[in-house]
């Protein structure tokens, strides 16, 4: 999430959040064996938190492996978090040195509530260190209070449509599409052909306002905008509420997935031909060629391509991926610094290319490749957007405000209606 030093951090907002996590100070600990910002260098166990399955097995694997070779009588434990309630994990978790993890992975979206309330520590010092320039400046804006950087880029990743060939020829459809009109066509097209009612021309779980988004945005729209020293919600205002409609009629007209679901792992529906096209990052290719839970042998019908916008230009998608900060909590600072520097190098980096995220150095995007997946991957970014940089948007997120919007608008409620309570929930929480 880009980070606008400019707009208002602190004030009400930030004096809930910092409520709501019970930390005040942006220090390290100096509690345990040698805490603090610059302690904590003997032999100790450090946890580092990753989310989901987006890092892969190997990379996994090499980080605790190379960190345990590298400091001799220090272990390294990977603890999996789930995405969905994340914020209030770590809301409780980084406010004591006996429960917290060490080196933690959250959401560019989710970054500045923490960063805004001391719970990561001051990593300005290093950030030569770990890349400096190199590292995506969005993310780094992303970690960053008040001229000072707590959180660090991990990787980035724009959604692309991924879809089957073979579906496509089937339906008549020889080219993908080119603008958001020719997709919204092909997506009915496809549904339409198939002639079942579970199946989905393009992927869209009710609740998925993540890719969502897109429609709202191509429309002009958004969330919220910056308003004097709060914000202001603007699902109400004329481009949102256009967004919001193409989301109802592909919805209605084109998806076959629950309204009340959110966006979930669609890869056995794709690979049992019951999806034309979804938009999912990059990673996903892998899971649909895996021997065990893919389908490999339909490798060769699976296409990619960015989602055209209205312009013809790729459409605006949510830039997707994840800071890594050291909570401000660790009592070891020293060797939580060294694991963060194991995985922004080189070779923690090209295993997370190879697996289709964008890696957080900028010098090794073309270890991305240079095929139709790396080229979409390519195109999905140039054109990305991060939803508003205020201090408490995680809290919007952490309300399932938005999950709640879409599914309601799947169901065929009332979009200007909807948005407008929307809204007022929204302002709540941010103001």
């Amino acid at each position: 999430m880009r980070f606008n030093k400019t707009q208002a951090l602190r004030g009400v907002a930030v004096v809930a959040v910092t409520a709501l996590l019970g930390v005040t100070s942006a220090c390290g600990s100096d509690d345990g064996d040698g805490g603090g910002s610059n302690g904590g260098s003997g032999k100790a166990e450090i946890v580092v938190w990753l989310n989901g399955a987006d890092t892969p097995d190997d990379a996994r694997a090499w980080l605790k492996e190379t960190f345990e070779d590298e400091h001799p009588g220090s272990t390294l434990k990977i603890e999996q978090q789930e995405w969905e309630g994340l914020v209030e994990r770590l809301t409780t978790a980084l406010t004591s040195a006996d429960q917290t993890p060490d080196v933690v992975e959250v959401g560019n979206t989710q970054a500045a509530t923490f960063t805004t309330v001391g719970a990561f520590s001051d990593l300005t010092d290093d950030l030569d260190s770990l890349g400096g320039d190199d590292l995506l400046p969005g993310f780094v804006e992303a970690g960053s209070v008040d001229d000072k950087t707590f959180a660090v880029p991990y990787y980035a990743g724009s959604t692309y449509v991924f879809y089957r060939k073979d579906l496509f020829e089937k339906a008549g459809i020889t080219e993908v599409p080119a603008t958001m009109a020719d997709f919204v066509a092909a997506a009915k097209k496809l549904k339409q052909d198939s002639g079942q009612a579970d199946f989905s021309g393009y992927w869209l779980p009710g609740k998925d306002w993540r890719d969502g988004a897109a429609f709202l945005w191509d429309a002009g729209g958004d969330f919220a905008a910056p308003d004097g020293d709060g914000w202001q919600a603007t699902l109400s205002s004329a481009e949102s509420i256009k967004g919001l409609e193409t989301f109802q009629d592909l919805y209605t007209s084109a998806s076959g997935a629950p309204a009340d679901a959110n966006e979930s792992d669609p890869v056995t529906p794709f690979c049992a031909g019951k999806i034309g096209m979804m938009s999912r990052p990059g990673w996903v290719y892998g899971m649909l060629t895996d021997e065990e839970s893919g389908c490999p042998e339909l490798a060769e019908q699976v296409g990619v391509f960015a989602l055209p916008g209205s312009d013809g230009e790729p459409a605006p998608v949510l830039l997707g991926g994840s800071n890594i900060a050291i909570s401000a909590k660790s009592p070891h600072q020293d060797l939580a610094r060294a694991a963060v520097e194991l995985m922004l190098s080189e070779d923690y980096q090209t295993i997370l290319a190879e697996a289709g995220l964008t890696p957080a150095k900028q010098s090794y995007a073309s270890k991305l490749g240079d095929d139709e997946f790396a080229q979409a991957t390519i195109e999905a970014a140039s054109n990305a957007k991060l939803t508003p940089p205020a201090a408490s948007w995680a809290t919007v997120e952490g309300k399932f405000v938005l999950e709640d919007l879409y599914s309601r608008i799947a169901q065929g409620g009332d979009v200007k209606k909807l948005a407008a309570e929307a809204d007022e929930q929204i302002n709540s929480e941010l103001n």
